[in-house]
């Protein structure tokens, strides 16, 4: 009897074991997918990728690291919520708000950076010399962008109205493009773009700073939150462990960059002082998301307003 008793309570142990134990990510997570987005000059993920951080650190649960290469953020979020991509780890506040707003689940978990002077408005005319001098001018850029923020946070300081200027809806190069061909009165540019235009002649009208924040994030599905918190905490661990190794390493990280994005080293460390990378998001990023929601409404791109707090992760 008592043998029979003590086979009973090894059974309902190992049942314990088995059925009451909390699984495990590398139990049923195979692989995560996350963007590479290297422009405008995305130093962290370059490294990240270059050094193979995110493969190191998922290596020991026996996950898999893809990388996805679409790089326009309408794009990005429509493949998260296709399931496809896990995190997007560099898009704009706009496309994150965008996607949330149409039922999208995802969480911005992180900054990716913070870049208001990487923005600017720039033009080549002679009859050109501030904002004020745009009214009844083209202006040549990305509608529903972090630049076209700018444009109306600019005219608004420089008390002109939205109308007052035309707005050609088109991508950073063909407005660079349009620049030079004497298309448009003024461009609207990011990044090595900017850089080039204005190595190319181009006058700067204004950056973001002071206007926007220029916020860039990292967002994850709602999914891979929910379902496998610890792949969140070791992308945060990758993050972190990037930014730790580019400030230790500042020349190698320029060297590294320069080689990936074909610009030379003296380029990359200039506008490498234009950004803020530190991914802790802050009350100013949130500030940040709630002042770009604003600008969506007040500009007929976004219907329905979405409550901001409600798509911040909280680590739970």
């Amino acid at each position: 009897m008592l043998k029979r008793l003590l086979c009973i309570m090894l059974v309902l142990n190992l049942v314990f074991v088995f059925v009451g134990c909390k699984k495990n990510d590398g139990d049923n997570l195979d692989k995560v997918t996350l963007t590479y987005v290297k422009a405008p000059l995305n130093v962290p993920s370059i490294i990240q990728r270059n050094k193979g951080l995110f493969d190191s650190e998922f290596k020991s649960d026996n996950i898999a690291v893809e990388y996805s290469t679409l790089t326009a953020g309408p794009k990005q979020t429509e493949a998260l919520a296709a399931g496809e991509i896990d995190f997007l780890n560099a898009v704009g506040g706009t496309s994150v708000i965008l996607a949330a707003a149409n039922g999208v689940n995802l969480k911005v978990i992180s900054t990716f950076s913070r870049c208001p002077k990487a923005f600017m408005i720039v033009s080549k005319s002679n009859q050109i010399a501030s904002i004020k001098d745009l009214k009844g001018k083209k202006v040549g850029g990305p509608k529903g962008t972090i630049l076209h923020q700018l444009l109306i946070s600019a005219l608004d300081k420089n008390d002109l109205a939205k109308n007052d200027v035309k707005l050609m809806s088109m991508g950073i190069p063909e407005a660079m493009s349009a620049l030079e061909n004497g298309e448009i009165d003024a461009a609207l540019v990011a990044g090595p773009a900017a850089y080039n235009s204005i190595k190319s002649g181009a006058k700067v009208l204004t950056t973001g700073e002071g206007l926007i924040d220029a916020t860039i994030v990292v967002a994850a599905s709602d999914k891979i939150i929910k379902e496998h918190p610890n792949a969140v905490k070791k992308f945060l661990k990758v993050q972190n462990d990037s930014i730790k190794w580019i400030l230790e390493n500042k020349e190698e990280a320029i060297k590294i960059t320069a080689k990936e994005t074909g610009l030379n080293k003296s380029a990359v460390k200039e506008m490498y002082d234009w950004y803020d990378f530190n991914p802790t998001f802050s009350t100013a990023d949130k500030e940040g998301l709630v002042s770009t929601q604003q600008f969506l409404l007040d500009n007929g791109l976004l219907d329905n307003k979405i409550d901001i707090e409600k798509i911040i992760y909280n680590g739970k």
